[in-house]
């Protein structure tokens, strides 16, 4: 929606009422999509009055940040056409927002199909869409056609602003609806969402992937990168500001590419500072940086940042060169370190968590030696280790020298241990300190605590009530206990 103002919810409730369903759907987006959620709220009130009931839904969400705001845009165009949350999957619509990245994500969705299909049969009015990374795979889309018929809907990661259009195929369709879309160039903007945390939001600043690392299936489910324009980002902002949020997370598979490929470029670097900018707004955060794309002016916007949280989030995968070659990761073990250097220099409050994972195709002990030297010398705070997933149609999959699962449990276990070691160790290191805490929930095993998260990205239980959440409030850390604090609200 280029050089168009941007349309926030008041109006978006507008658009839907004022959609006339006695004309054909228009072409143009977002409009069309108002049309086909005046359409499908038509058909659920239907519904409705025929069961004698409001229609429930379920979204249940696998995968990264990314999936977990698409799933705030379905759950807002559900809303929007009359469906209400269910507390569980015993629901009359229940979507799965899949995710790929590891074989037993796409395993654990075929299992609860199966739990499914037994609701189903219990509910014959029962709707099931399946949406996200891994119904980019036409081998997945294959076997959910022959072995999962019972599934109503489904559709991939390009055509997400679809939903309200595929709703009511689905709704007015016998067999199963499949759209699904190898590639995109479209941002639509302007659709609704229904956020978790009102007073935090992710907000999406670009999509795709052009990275390619060998290991890796998303940008052959998520497509080529494509960023938004940052008039729309600050604009989106500043709305969500004026409704309450303090805190934004911007999202990416790759923020630090931002800008590449728009018209008028602009580094990710320069649209940080726009944002910061933004009255109100009290913490950025961002995920994910790719080593190889961060810059000496990133690093120098964050420190000068009155804004954005001491966290950095930077993926290692392996400290090995040569592995890290045949990952495609574009960075060596020397160049990795010298990075952190230069950032631990800028920021030395800095928190620094990674991935890493263990077994890669060819993978010496000699090799997973040097990932423990990283680790040793980086010191992060934590970090999520995995074992390596063989994914289909990536050139990892293809590589020789597979390496056998019991020696890779072996260095899985060895590693863990060293890295929850040193994390503990390093988050001890605030203990005694008052530090700002933003409130974000009452604790579910003890309810005169609340729990809240420092910049650095850390969780902290202190006594306090409800009123507290979504605001920030100054936390003296009394004990760490692992990879938490206790502490006490001062002032």
């Amino acid at each position: 929606m280029e050089n168009k103002e941007l349309i926030f919810d008041s109006n978006i409730d507008k658009l839907i009422e004022s959609a006339d369903l006695t004309r054909e759907a228009p072409t143009e987006e977002p409009y069309r999509q108002y049309w086909f959620m005046k359409k499908a709220r038509e058909l659920t009130e239907e519904k409705s009055r025929e069961l004698n009931r409001r229609l429930t839904f379920c979204v249940n969400t696998f995968g990264c940040q990314m999936n977990a705001r698409d799933s705030e845009k379905l759950v807002g165009v559900l809303e929007r056409i009359g469906y209400v949350e269910a507390p569980d999957e015993n629901a009359d619509f229940v979507i799965y927002n899949t995710c790929t990245v590891r074989e037993n994500a796409n395993l654990r969705v075929y299992g609860r199909l199966g739990y499914l299909h037994s609701l189903k049969k219990k509910n014959p009015h029962m709707m099931i869409g399946l949406c996200g990374c891994m119904m980019q795979e036409p081998q997945v889309v294959e076997k959910l056609k022959k072995s999962y018929s019972f599934v109503n809907l489904i559709f991939g990661t390009h055509n997400i602003y679809k939903f309200a259009e595929l709703v009511v195929a689905a709704l007015t369709n016998n067999r199963m609806v499949i759209d699904i879309w190898k590639d995109t160039d479209k941002i639509v903007e302007d659709l609704p969402s229904e956020r978790k945390y009102p007073f935090k939001s992710g907000v999406n600043i670009m999509f795709g992937c052009n990275n390619f690392c060998s290991y890796c299936i998303v940008p052959y489910v998520r497509g080529r990168e494509r960023s938004r324009n940052p008039k729309d980002i600050i604009r989106e902002i500043e709305h969500l500001v004026a409704d309450g949020v303090v805190e934004v997370m911007l999202l990416g598979q790759n923020v630090n590419s931002y800008g590449k490929n728009l018209e008028e470029p602009m580094t990710f670097a320069q649209l940080l500072q726009e944002i910061e900018k933004i009255e109100g707004l009290e913490r950025i955060r961002f995920m994910t940086s790719h080593p190889k794309d961060l810059s000496d002016e990133l690093i120098e916007v964050m420190k000068n940042s009155k804004k954005i949280c001491r966290h950095l989030h930077l993926p290692l995968q392996s400290g090995s060169s040569e592995i890290l070659k045949k990952m495609n990761r574009k960075y060596d073990k020397e160049q990795y370190l010298n990075l952190v250097e230069r950032i631990r220099k800028a920021m030395p409050d800095i928190s620094l968590t990674t991935d890493i994972i263990v077994g890669f195709p060819g993978e010496t002990e000699e090799d997973f030696l040097e990932t423990v030297d990283v680790v040793e010398k980086v010191r992060y705070d934590s970090a999520f280790t995995f074992i390596y997933s063989k994914r289909t149609g990536t050139p990892a999959a293809a590589m020789e020298n597979q390496i056998p699962e019991d020696v890779v449990k072996d260095r899985f276990d060895r590693l863990l241990a060293r890295v929850q070691e040193i994390g503990r160790s390093m988050s001890a290191r605030y203990t005694g300190t008052v530090q700002e805490v933003l409130v974000e929930e009452q604790n579910s095993q003890d309810t005169h605590l609340m729990t809240g998260r420092l910049s650095n990205n850390l969780v902290v239980h202190f006594e306090g009530d409800t009123s507290l959440i979504g605001k920030l409030c100054q936390v003296r850390l009394d004990e760490c206990r692992g990879f938490y604090y206790m502490g006490t609200k001062v002032g």
